[in-house]
């Protein structure tokens, strides 16, 4: 219904799970933890339930951090997982279309609509990454779709540099006011 009310600038999004306790164990020890062990797994899942979408894709674009993040977690979990995903389906990653150029706040206790102010502007396609995004069919990866902000800004920087098409998996979904369902 929400999808209906207010489309989003992707076209599809697929989870592998929704996100719950176990899940949140899953993905806190890959992005906290240093468990990068949990990325084959995790990424097999991804690509299982991103079997229709992964099909159609001429590439993974990682949903990139901000160099100051990146610098403090020593890895980018949403480039881990694609590039489980990239081994599992075979589908290149396009690791220059997209670079994250504003330092933003976690989102982690943000309203929907501070998370959509959070990342305003934040993403862009660089001029050498120009030629992995232009015409093409792309998959962004990322770990948690909370409230879509993140994905939506980074689908908006793409289709703006001219991709043909995004669509989103993310390893897990977290299911808005306590609906089982997503």
């Amino acid at each position: 219904m929400e999808a209906i009310a207010d489309p989003p600038a992707y076209q599809r999004a697929r989870a592998a799970v929704r996100f719950d306790d176990m899940s949140r164990a899953l993905v806190h020890g890959l992005k906290y933890g240093d468990r990068l062990d949990l990325a084959p797994m995790m990424g097999r899942w991804l690509s299982q339930a991103g079997r229709e979408l992964l099909a159609e894709a001429d590439a993974l674009v990682p949903v990139p951090l901000h160099w100051r993040r990146h610098w403090a977690r020593r890895f980018n979990q949403p480039a881990i997982l694609a590039a489980a995903v990239s081994k599992a389906s075979g589908v290149p990653i396009a690791a220059r279309a997209l670079k994250r150029v504003k330092f933003t706040a976690q989102q982690v206790g943000l309203s929907r609509t501070q998370r959509a102010a959070n990342i305003q502007g934040a993403f862009r396609v660089p001029p050498d990454g120009k030629a992995e995004v232009v015409g093409r069919r792309l998959v962004l990866v990322d770990d948690v779709l909370t409230s879509g902000a993140t994905v939506e800004g980074c689908a908006k920087a793409l289709l703006r540099a001219g991709a043909r098409n995004v669509d989103v998996l993310v390893f897990a979904k977290v299911a808005e006011g306590g609906r089982t369902s997503i």
